[in-house]
């Protein structure tokens, strides 16, 4: 599984299951803490569409942590103010970069938290949907 998609689903999903990994880490390895939590401003880009350049919207707070484990650096940002969950994501990206083997055993408990997430989802834009306002059958 890509860095990406694990790290979407950890973060959009319930954060106990990055607790559960991160713990599952920290009690078997020795996890060194290179850079706290701490919070931070990102710039976030968007697409022009007219001239299809890429242009800074504005600015977004992060929280980023940094550890380290059988001298591999995992990084972990996540929007908003989430200590915790940072330094989760980065024991797993540490964990996952120096390919223990207990993160062969994460990807089913993945996929499963990734398939309750996407119905999760689906039922909330469905809720949505219903609310949407047909304007081509209004009488004006």
């Amino acid at each position: 599984m890509k860095r990406r998609r694990r790290t979407e689903i950890l973060v959009q999903g319930d954060t106990s299951l990055a607790q559960m990994f991160a713990e599952t880490i920290t009690h078997n390895y020795e996890c060194q803490e290179i850079v706290a939590p701490q919070y931070g401003l990102t710039m976030i880009k968007m697409q022009e569409s007219a001239k299809n350049s890429l242009f800074y919207i504005g600015e977004v707070l992060v929280t980023e942590a940094k550890v380290e484990i059988n001298q591999n650096i995992g990084i972990g940002i996540v929007k908003g103010m989430h200590e915790e969950l940072a330094r989760y994501l980065a024991i797993i990206d540490a964990a996952y970069k120096a390919n223990l083997q207990e993160t062969k055993e994460w990807s089913t408990q993945l996929i499963e938290a990734e398939k309750h997430f996407t119905k999760k989802k689906a039922k909330e834009q469905a809720e949505l949907f219903k609310t949407k306002v047909n304007f081509e059958t209004m009488d004006v």
